[in-house]
């Protein structure tokens, strides 16, 4: 393999990963205050992306405003999932939760694929991010260079809102234990609340991304995408941002350096990730970054 090309699959791992880990930290979050797997984190990413389809289509908004509202509404929608779904489970068994998450995620693929159809819809990509970029030998498009943008900058935000602000205090209270962060005044729900919003916004985001890298969707879009997003948590340190991040990047450029390196083993690439997984839990159960946190009783 010549440098040039090394450096070209490196480029689209990167790209891959920074997706996987922006979509990763939503799920971490989440995982984070409620100890809970948001399996309908991968069906929000494909809500956003019909949302923007659609919102083109139907009432011809410019792409930018169909992106904006989509991710407006997609969060209001993962607020929405939280207060039915989830907050009247708070204090039941949490395998009631699991059950409950794992309801949401088919109810909305199969509501998508009643509004939507199970055909696959053409994605519309702006000009100015399918340009491609000659750099020392590296074809990169535009967009390569976006997603990794967005997700460093989305990273940096969502560290300042955690680490430096009241809110941000207040999550890592409830994160330890619900009844102390009641007894220091923080309103649960409220927080709880603000971290589905947060992580429906990411979701919204990754999908909108995820569509414009393969500019192609359907009802079940955001499926293999977020059971990679979830590995890479996983992987990572679930619970814990920055290794939802190096989890996202190091599955994204193993994915690519493996069809790469091994082309006769690239229809096996959605199983490495589940490989990757099935070793974590067996080696490192808390992740690259993770550290263990007693479950709350």
């Amino acid at each position: 393999m010549s440098l040039d090309l090394f450096f070209q699959h490196l480029a689209n791992g990167i790209s891959l990963g920074s997706l996987y880990a922006l979509i990763a930290i939503g799920y971490t979050m989440v995982y984070g205050i409620l100890r809970l797997i948001n399996f309908a984190h991968g069906d929000l990413l494909m809500m956003a992306a019909y949302m923007v389809f659609y919102g083109m289509l139907i009432f011809s908004l410019p792409w930018w405003l169909s992106v904006i509202l989509a991710v407006v509404l997609t969060a209001a929608l993962g607020a929405g999932i939280e207060r039915v779904a989830y907050r009247p489970l708070r204090d039941s068994p949490r395998i009631s939760v699991l059950i409950s998450a794992i309801g949401v995620s088919f109810f909305l693929e199969n509501l998508g694929t009643v509004l939507f159809g199970g055909r696959a819809k053409a994605v519309y990509q702006p000009e100015w991010l399918a340009a491609t970029h000659n750099i020392g030998g590296v074809s990169i498009m535009t967009l390569a260079l976006v997603i990794p943008a967005v997700t460093i900058l989305l990273l940096l935000a969502l560290s300042y809102l955690v680490y430096r602000t009241k809110t941000g205090m207040a999550m890592r209270a409830v994160s330890r234990d619900y009844d102390t962060a009641r007894l220091m005044g923080i309103d649960v729900d409220r927080i709880i609340s603000f971290t589905f919003v947060t992580g429906s916004t990411l979701a919204a985001v990754g999908g909108i991304m995820w569509a414009l890298r393969y500019p192609q969707i359907h009802p079940f879009i955001g499926v293999m995408p977020g059971l990679k997003c979830f590995i890479a948590a996983v992987f990572g340190g679930i619970g814990n941002i920055p290794g939802a991040v190096l989890g996202g990047f190091l599955l994204g450029i193993g994915e690519i350096m493996l069809v790469a390196f091994f082309p006769d083993l690239a229809g096996y690439r959605d199983a490495f990730a589940f490989v990757i997984l099935i070793l974590t839990l067996l080696f490192r159960p808390t992740g690259l970054l993770g550290e263990k946190i007693a479950e709350k009783v």
